[in-house]
């Protein structure tokens, strides 16, 4: 009943199929042992009894068919390049077949037993050692890619073992000098999954059942089916494992390797959402303000850029209890993103740059991750002044984004309690002098964006003069945008005064 089990695609089987690469050094361990004592004894260098290679002979052969059943329980999970892994497959069982007769005829109980027993010995030694090296090559081969063993074999021995020249290898992204004029699929998505997913995701490792190393691939999905909904990218697996939280086992990359920074997984989601375009420009799709700031980074090899507020900030060293998982799904379900800022951190970002419908109601959902959430990005959505009482309870807040909102002075009174508040956007709302009075409350505060809202140039002078080393940001002359720039934004068309529009 057991093995029947086992023999299936199953939990169970894949649960003792990932013990191969643990049982695998026992084999190899063993068999290069024994062909080391034999050459020892042969040559009169050590003095070894037969018994004793006969053991070591015996754990070699037990060791090589527990890593055959093993390795054919992995197998069982997909993934892997059909002849590569057989290849690997039988070298493995050709091991452990040559061990065994290596072992009957070392054996004082079968030596006898076996006809001609001495004429195999050396020979099925020797094979099964040569072999246990070849299948290693094979398996790593099968877990990292193809050539994974002979990828950094330098020159001259490259080109007297018959090997290509080297391909560079791409583990960041290049900056893109005219991002305007970058082909979105060529120059940045694909770019994107050659440093972060092609690893797992090849012609030699298909995890899943699915290649990401051509659009052609991606587009034929995988095991469970297409990665992607054109027009739809939050409602896409590819962007959604990448939000996952890094615990799940869905997640991906997976816990342990590099991680999609924020604005990758946005650049994946607005080409998604721009319908997938093969060769379109950035200048030929749609542009919003959302996707402004991941795209900004292109020009510096996809880096976020630092920010004043985040990588100074003393409550990034807080230590708080794991996000509810419940309430973060209630979160996603709204269309919220909930991305973790660093990893073995439990502080996240939540951002409804993909709920511009998100109104009031919807944000006390944010209320059981009142410890968690760190950095909060509600620009252009429905919010007003009622949403501000349920902002308040979010005590360890840092960044809060407000801008195209129908925030007022009435709302900001509600956040004068936010003492880890470093920046607040304002810009594009009705907040007045009043309301940036009630800033001065905030002493942590380091940064305020406020244009193209209500508040006049002595409302600014007032704050100034009450908190000095505060940076109020009203204008668009090139010092503000390099701070508004070092803070993850790219900042918007002023709108033309009025005598410069009738020239």
């Amino acid at each position: 009943m057991l093995i029947a089990i086992l023999l299936q695609v199953s939990d169970w089987a894949i649960f003792f199929g990932r013990f191969h690469p643990v049982l695998v050094h026992l084999p190899i361990g063993f068999l290069l042992l024994a062909a080391l004592l034999e050459m020892g004894r042969r040559s009169g260098k050590i003095a070894v009894s037969d018994s004793t290679i006969a053991f070591v002979l015996l754990w070699s052969a037990l060791g090589a068919t527990l890593a055959c059943v093993a390795g054919y329980l992995l197998s069982l999970g997909g993934g892997y390049e059909e002849q590569l892994l057989n290849d690997h497959k039988w070298q493995g069982i050709w091991v452990a077949i040559l061990a065994w007769v290596a072992w009957l005829v070392k054996s004082e109980r079968f030596a006898d037993k076996v006809p001609f027993g001495p004429l195999f010995y050396v020979p099925a030694l020797g094979i099964a050692t040569l072999l246990t090296m070849l299948a290693g090559h094979k398996g790593g081969s099968l877990t990292h890619g193809d050539g994974y063993l002979t990828q950094y074999t330098p020159e001259p021995f490259r080109g007297l073992a018959g090997l290509p020249p080297r391909a560079e290898e791409i583990t960041e992204l290049k900056p893109i000098a005219n991002v305007e004029q970058a082909l979105v699929y060529q120059d940045i998505v694909q770019p994107i999954l050659n440093v972060r997913c092609v690893q797992c995701h090849n012609a030699s490792k298909q995890k899943g059942g699915l290649r990401m190393d051509g659009l052609d691939k991606l587009m034929k999905g995988g095991e469970n089916g297409a990665v992607f909904v054109v027009g739809k990218g939050a409602e896409s697996e590819l962007v959604k494992r990448c939000l996952l939280p890094l615990e799940d086992d869905k997640h991906m990359p997976p816990k342990g390797k590099t991680q999609l920074t924020n604005a990758q997984i946005d650049l994946l989601s607005w080409w998604i959402d721009q319908g997938a375009p093969a060769d379109k420009k950035v200048a030929e799709l749609q542009v919003n303000e959302a996707i402004k700031p991941a795209l900004a980074t292109l020009s510096k090899g996809g880096q976020e850029p630092e920010s004043t507020e985040g990588s100074q900030s003393a409550v990034l060293s807080l230590q708080v209890p794991a996000p509810d998982a419940k309430a973060v799904e209630s979160l996603k379900k709204v269309n919220l993103l909930v991305m973790p800022l660093a990893q073995g951190q439990n502080l996240v970002e939540v951002s409804a740059v993909n709920a511009p419908s998100l109104a009031d109601g919807q944000v006390a959902l944010l209320a059981p991750l009142s410890e968690q959430v760190v950095w909060l990005k509600l620009g252009r959505t429905q919010v007003t002044d009622a949403a501000m009482a349920e902002v308040a309870k979010l005590k360890n807040l840092n960044k809060l984004h407000l801008e195209h909102t129908a925030i007022t002075d009435a709302g900001l009174k509600k956040l004068t309690n936010l003492s880890y508040l470093e920046y607040l956007n304002l810009i594009g709302t009705k907040v007045t002098d009043a309301g940036l009075k009630e800033l001065a409350a905030l002493k942590g505060l380091k940064s305020v964006y406020i244009w193209q809202s209500a508040v006049s140039d002595s409302g600014i002078v007032a704050l100034r003069k009450a908190r000095p080393n505060l940076e109020i940001i009203n204008g668009l002359d090139e010092t503000a945008v390099a701070a508004f720039l070092k803070a993850g934004e790219v900042p918007p068309t002023p709108e033309v005064p009025a005598k410069d529009k009738k020239q």
